[in-house]
């Protein structure tokens, strides 16, 4: 199987599935285009191409690759590379880059109401976010320990207390990486809560006795409530021992209220194609949740971490109306200054020549709810 596979119009494939209640059957794995010549019409957004793939059912019990390697877009470091990082890379920045900790913008405070109609993010830190959408309350690769493996404990606290939180309908994991998937943070949540995660990644949240847990190959949906989540590509991999290197998907999610209102979440990704197809495939993204932090040293990180510059790139790719910087300001994973991520984003969207206003560059806790113009709302 190659990455072209799982391009529009790819052909069909076959995968085994099996629900909770049922025997062992073998069921055709559609493409989008396949799907939405059968299944319901899309909720009320603009035209996508292809056509968005009927979602499929949630807590679906599914069969998976041993592997996803033939997903990468770039190769994983090889021993030369790692040779060379032994000896000239670093993952910290030097004293002065490290002076401006007491500076990183931090605001905490709790989620801001919100109802049916209304689009509201928290940026609790790194790539957690409280979204608020179509009524639902979802967390994003929710971490809210103060250390995790590997990495000096967090430089911000976290910016929502989680006693003030809303009652959590969903959770998405955008891959297995520590940063991202954190066990402690999970272990707070009600085990019914549903759980959307990459394809190969529902055994871990099963084994912790979460009960609803939503498997997605790239391009795929599932709908809660009316809201629509569906799984598109990143430019990145998996892994979490010694022994599992990308035997689960990684990738972004893109959350469609029934209003047509849309957020984009890249989890975290490098530049490259994904964010054109993603953006021809999800017209009208109206925030794009974009990472910006641990990027040098560039030759050892390009390929899965964009720096602030290709963050614009990629949200101008996507379509989208508005970005939120994330994946800074929270744990040290590399050795660019700390406040670097956020004067260069900065420059960055000045320089495109993008309205200021879209720009929505939150402290850590800071909150923002989604104003819609008469124009926008006339184009859905």
């Amino acid at each position: 199987m190659t990455q072209q596979t799982h391009e529009s119009g790819s052909a069909t494939t076959t995968a085994p599935t099996t629900t909770a209640s049922t025997a062992t059957v073998t069921t055709p794995v559609t493409t989008a285009r396949d799907d939405a010549a059968t299944g319901p019409a899309p909720t009320p957004c603009p035209p996508a191409f292809p056509p968005l793939a009927e979602p499929r059912p949630l807590g679906e019990l599914r069969f998976w690759p041993r592997t996803f390697h033939d997903r990468l877009t770039a190769p994983l470091p090889g021993l030369k590379a790692m040779a060379r990082f032994a000896r000239e890379g670093s993952v910290r920045p030097g004293r002065e880059g490290l002076a401006d900790i007491s500076r990183l913008p931090y605001e905490p405070g709790p989620p801001p109401r919100a109802d049916a109609g209304t689009v509201a993010v928290t940026w609790a830190g790194h790539a957690s976010w409280v979204v608020r959408i179509g009524g639902l309350t979802v967390l994003t690769d929710p971490v809210w320990s103060r250390r995790i493996i590997g990495t000096p404990a967090r430089v911000t606290p976290v910016g929502v207390a989680w006693e003030t939180l809303p009652r959590v309908d969903a959770v998405v994991i955008s891959h297995n990486h520590y940063d991202h998937l954190d066990a402690p943070t999970l272990r707070r949540l009600p085990r019914d809560t549903p759980v959307f995660a990459p394809a190969g990644l529902g055994r871990w949240f099963r084994r912790r006795r979460f009960t609803t847990v939503t498997e997605l190959d790239w391009w795929e949906a599932a709908e809660l409530s009316g809201v629509r989540f569906d799984f598109v590509p990143a430019h990145h991999w998996s892994k979490r021992t010694l022994t599992d290197t990308c035997h689960s998907l990684w990738g972004g999610w893109v959350l469609t209220a029934a209003d047509g209102q849309r957020v984009y979440f890249a989890g975290d990704t490098g530049y490259g194609h994904w964010f054109s197809r993603i953006g021809g495939r999800y017209p009208g993204i109206d925030l794009a949740l974009m990472p910006i932090g641990a990027y040098d040293p560039r030759w050892w990180l390009s390929d899965v971490h964009l720096d602030p510059e290709e963050a614009v790139r990629a949200t101008e790719d996507l379509g989208a109306r508005r970005m939120a910087p994330m994946h800074w300001g929270t744990f040290i994973l590399s050795a660019e200054p700390v406040l670097e991520p956020l004067t260069r984003v900065r420059a960055a969207w000045e320089k495109a020549g993008l309205d200021r206003e879209d720009l929505w560059d939150l402290p850590v806790g800071g909150s923002r709810v989604l104003e819609r113009t008469p124009v926008e709302r006339a184009l859905d």
